[in-house]
């Protein structure tokens, strides 16, 4: 068996919608790679829990990440259980039926009791399944446990009596409701398991299997527990405490352990499945301390590390200044994915970022079809000289297919993207046909096939017509229609905070004092953030006060993926970014060979990238273009992309020293590329004057008029 790199621990619910405000008896997801937990998720509804999880079934699978996902209710019933309601001992088959029969509204209302009741009349007696809110309500379903005699089947599995689980799966009402539990989580599971590389533990196949599905029991690990709640601030909530650890615990053991953990399991397993962990709660219990290093659990197996780690923009030992292709090589190599996938229609879907491939449901053209207006038959019933035939009667019209057969030896008269009807292989245009009364006549010469297309001569079904990471456009959504799709999978659109800080920024239109300038970062890159098909965050400008910073940083990484700033990148005393981000332990200011820009500040603020720009708007922009936007292409599943440029003449002369690379505002008139009259970063007009870069490298050049230069149009970066 492989290892997992994401584990995912799901508290279960069979309650009611939940408030906004986060609360227990909820869903809570907690999530954990390499021995550290992101903060966990609270869901309010199944429908809700359910989407957040096939979004991320996906985008672990996007990124090559395999997945263990527990679900804290069981995937089974006791032996002979599943064959007295369906007939067969295959766990997966009552899977079926309850998703079948199950009925979940969004605000928790659902038919659980109603569902009950059917179980229990295939069962003489009363029960198994007993517990119910109202007494009167549902006759089929005991109101106590009282009378119920647990003889066709047992009242626990085996593994609830291994790991001495208190619980019984056929409890409904009164705590702890794990029978409601199940009941409205198999239908889930089993939509789970229908996607593509989703394995169940221990029913499938699933040592292999990217995604594998394995029922847990947060009980395990429960004195663990209540000395991370006793520690912890006061009003935190026991659900989420529990899948945070959980997932942390299984992140941390040894790939060895985990394997020892899932197999060897007993025949009944089989069929009542199995609880993760059960004889080894001592274990699970000392690698849920939340204050245990990683480094204390070794593994002799590599993890993969998680998405973006404290250190993914940490330089090479010994590097100073770093040359520009060797910064982007460096974000290139570290940087992924960060956003989850939805499906939208696909009206909706332009400037998203496909996240699956799209495979063609139906080829294109789907029939063999004319591609002209003029009459078709067979090229065997003609020879090489001029031909005359007799017309059949009726035509074909696209949408509406010609339903007999053309026979041998005649002409139909079609229309532009008709079926081709039975009888005709070839067409003639209605140009070179002379039309008489019952037949044409026309030159011969026309070879076989002429003027029809083939089915799937375009795209054949099973074809991808579409791949992952693509940036949709108009003729791509013509495409994914043609081929069968009305609705396609994307990535999330990635959220770019944007902050200006310095105490010297005035909103635009303000009134500016001595000493005061307009903002014109924010006005610059938001539009920017947009045009790129991401989701701008303005949050505005912080003046240079560390713990409204820190509190705009907070905002930012709680409504953003991704953010921006400018000013305070570098390491003088006002530089409040890098401050913030070397005592988070998780900032790297690059030194870029580079000119204008040099200062980059580089760091995560509770798990979001930070890209910290030089204050110069000049600055800021080429920053953004050169380095900002290929690493959000990678952070928002697009990939990454470098610019387009073209080798032109120079119309200018300039001499440029050795040791970093140059970017020069520039444009192209009359053949040949000009840049502004001044190299000054204060001087923003010449953004507004540039139509492009023009990039000068790192080695020492003297350029002259009519020399080939390198030029980046604006329109290579997607503006």
């Amino acid at each position: 068996m492989t290892g997992f790199d994401t584990f995912v621990m799901v508290d279960w619910s069979a309650g009611k919608r939940g408030p906004a405000r986060p609360t227990k008896d909820s869903i809570w997801i907690g999530i954990a790679r390499g021995g550290v937990s992101d903060d966990p998720l609270y869901c309010r509804s199944r429908q809700e829990a359910e989407a957040l999880l096939g979004d991320l079934i996906e985008a672990e699978r996007t990124a090559g990440r395999r997945t263990l996902i527990g679900f804290d209710f069981p995937f089974g019933y006791p032996k002979g259980f599943a064959r007295a309601v369906t007939g067969q001992d295959d766990p997966f088959a009552l899977w079926a039926w309850l998703a079948a029969r199950i009925e979940d509204a969004p605000d928790g209302a659902n038919n659980r009791y109603d569902v009950a009741e059917a179980i229990n009349a295939c069962f003489d007696g009363p029960g198994p399944m007993w517990g119910k809110p109202h007494r009167d309500r549902w006759p089929g379903v005991p109101y106590r446990k009282e009378g119920i005699r647990y003889e066709t089947v047992a009242e626990r599995r085996r593994c609830d009596l291994v790991a001495k689980a208190s619980s019984s799966c056929f409890q409904l009402a009164f705590p702890p409701t794990v029978g409601g539990q199940i009941l409205m989580g198999l239908p889930v599971l089993h939509r789970l398991r229908q996607r593509s590389g989703v394995a169940v533990w221990p029913f499938d196949d699933w040592q292999a299997a990217p995604v594998v599905l394995a029922e847990i029991w947060p009980g395990i690990i429960e004195a663990a527990v209540k000395r991370a709640l006793a520690d912890a601030e006061a009003g935190t909530i026991r659900d989420a405490m529990q899948v945070r650890l959980l997932s942390l615990a299984l992140s941390r053991l040894p790939v060895a352990e985990l394997q020892d953990m899932m197999t060897g399991l007993p025949a009944e397993a089989s069929e009542e499945a199995w609880i993760l962990g059960t004889g080894q709660e001592a274990r699970l219990k000392q690698l849920a301390d939340p204050t245990r290093a990683a480094a204390q659990t070794p593994d002799p197996a590599p993890l993969a590390p998680p998405p973006l780690r404290n250190d993914c923009f940490a330089l090479p030992a010994g590097v100073d200044w770093t040359p520009v292709d060797a910064a982007l090589a460096l974000l290139r190599d570290r940087l992924s994915v960060v956003v989850g996938t939805e499906t939208v229609p696909l009206m909706q879907a332009g400037g998203r970022v496909l996240a699956a491939d799209v495979v063609a449901r139906r080829a294109n053209p789907p029939h063999p079809n004319t591609a002209v207006d003029g009459y078709g038959f067979a090229h065997a019933a003609i020879g090489t000289g001029d031909v005359r035939l007799p017309l059949a009667e009726g035509r074909a019209v696209a949408g509406k297919p010609y339903g007999g057969i053309v026979p041998l030896g005649h002409a139909l008269r079609v229309l532009t993207g008709a079926d081709l009807p039975e009888g005709v292989d070839t067409v003639v245009l209605d140009e070179d046909v002379t039309l008489g009364t019952g037949e044409i006549a026309f030159r011969g010469g026309l070879k076989p096939g002429a003027n029809t297309r083939k089915a799937g001569e375009d795209v054949k079904t099973g074809d991808t017509a579409l791949a992952a990471g693509r940036i949709l456009t108009p003729a791509d959504l013509a495409l994914a229609a043609a081929v069968g799709h009305g609705d396609l999978p994307v990535y999330r659109r990635l959220r770019v905070a944007v902050i200006s800080t310095g105490d010297e920024l005035v909103e635009p239109g303000d009134t500016a004092g001595d000493g005061r300038i307009f903002d014109a970062n924010r006005p610059m890159l938001l539009p920017m953030i947009a045009r790129w098909g991401y989701a701008p965050v303005d949050l505005g400008r912080v003046p240079d006060d560390r713990d409204r910073l820190r509190a705009a940083f907070d905002d930012a990484a709680e409504t953003a993926d991704v953010i921006l700033t400018s000013g305070g990148a570098s390491a003088g005393d006002e530089d409040h970014v890098s401050a913030l981000l070397r005592q988070a332990g998780a900032m790297q200011e690059w030194r870029i060979a580079l000119k204008p820009g040099r200062p980059l500040a580089l760091g995560l603020w509770h798990g979001t990238p930070v890209f910290g720009l030089p204050g110069n708007p000049v600055a800021a922009l080429v920053c953004t273009l050169i380095f900002a936007r290929p690493a959000m292409g990678l952070l928002a599943g697009a990939g990454w992309t470098a610019p387009q440029g073209f080798d032109l003449p120079a119309a200018f002369e300039k001499r440029k020293k050795p040791g970093r690379r140059e970017y020069l505002r520039a444009r192209i008139r009359q053949g040949r590329a000009e840049v502004f009259r001044s190299e000054g970063s204060g001087r923003i007009s010449g953004l507004s004057w540039a139509e492009g870069l023009v990039e000068i490298g790192d080695d020492a050049r003297h350029i002259r008029p009519g020399d080939p230069v390198r030029y980046i149009p604006f329109g290579s970066f997607g503006l």
